[in-house]
């Protein structure tokens, strides 16, 4: 199998899939977004022989761009440019976890500072404004008082981007210190962990402790739905457990579709990069079936 790997900056995470493929003889074609142009009717890469592309771009819109004109040129691409779309954005993430039934915060999208109060008032104090657009819970606030609403919803209005005029509004999920990151191949699950801190934002990049978790059945199907609400792929899947550990009640707030996993790896007896690469030979071959492993 021929791979190419789409980045702007190579990983832990890039590196633990790099030994893999390399351990396992597969031909690699590293293409950094940076160095190369991309055009209608072809892209400066060495993409015409490629078995499969990987989107592992750091940037948002490197990877919304990028994985849209490799599908253009008729080449694999995971994660599809749909599901990146989708994932990329909080709004849409939440509209089709919502379609597909699929249990997920109460959301709300406003315009204007006017119209966002509006919303958080409905939610009550506290709640939780998030950017459209970002990972790693950057520019995310817990909003427990009107004054600290004025000031956050002032403070977005006179940033720059249009992004920052879209006020995503969520109820806040009193989270038993912890959430579930789930990474999944078009819904099967590799491996799971929790992702602990006092702070009420649990991220790993934040800081947060991981351990492993098993999954139950109703936290399977969930991640199922929601994988395939969004079009499939290798994702993260992000669940919060709705009165406490023990309640078996689950919300899904997020689908990550170009995930990190040297945390998990870490604290997990599953082989995450190996999983990964079985999984993405198998999307090859049903792409180009002459493909070689």
């Amino acid at each position: 199998m021929k791979i190419g790997i789409l980045y702007s900056r190579i990983r832990q995470d890039e590196k633990l899939l790099l030994n893999e493929l390399r351990d396992r003889d597969h031909e690699i074609e590293k293409i950094d977004v940076r160095k190369h142009q991309f055009g209608l009717d072809g892209t400066t890469a060495d993409v015409d022989d490629l078995d499969i592309v990987v989107d592992r771009c750091l940037s948002t819109s490197r990877s919304l761009y990028a994985t849209r004109f490799i599908d253009h040129y008729g080449v694999p691409v995971v994660n599809s440019p749909e599901t990146a779309d989708v994932c990329a954005d909080k709004a849409k993430n939440s509209l089709a976890l919502d379609a597909a039934g699929v249990p997920t915060p109460d959301t709300k999208l406003a315009f204007t500072v006017d119209s966002a109060m509006d919303a958080i008032e409905s939610f009550g104090y506290p709640c939780v404004l998030k950017p459209v657009v970002g990972s790693w819970g950057r520019l995310m606030a817990k909003i427990d008082s009107e004054s600290a609403a004025e000031a956050i919803l002032e403070h977005k209005k006179v940033l720059g981007h249009y992004e920052h005029k879209v006020f995503y509004v969520q109820e806040f999920v009193d989270k038993p210190g912890r959430d579930i990151r789930v990474l999944a191949t078009d819904g099967e699950p590799v491996a799971a962990m929790t992702r602990s801190s006092d702070h009420w934002l649990t991220n790993a990049a934040k800081g947060g402790d991981t351990a492993g978790f098993e999954l139950d059945d109703t936290a399977l199907d969930l991640v199922e739905k929601a994988s395939d609400a969004v079009g499939g792929g290798l994702l993260g899947v992000d669940l919060m457990e709705v009165g406490g550990e023990e309640s078996g009640e689950y919300t899904v707030h997020e689908i990550n579709h170009t995930v990190e996993f040297k945390a998990l790896n870490g604290c997990v007896d599953v082989d995450v990069p190996g999983t990964v690469v079985d999984w993405l030979e198998t999307k090859a071959n049903e792409a180009t079936p002459e493909a070689t492993q």
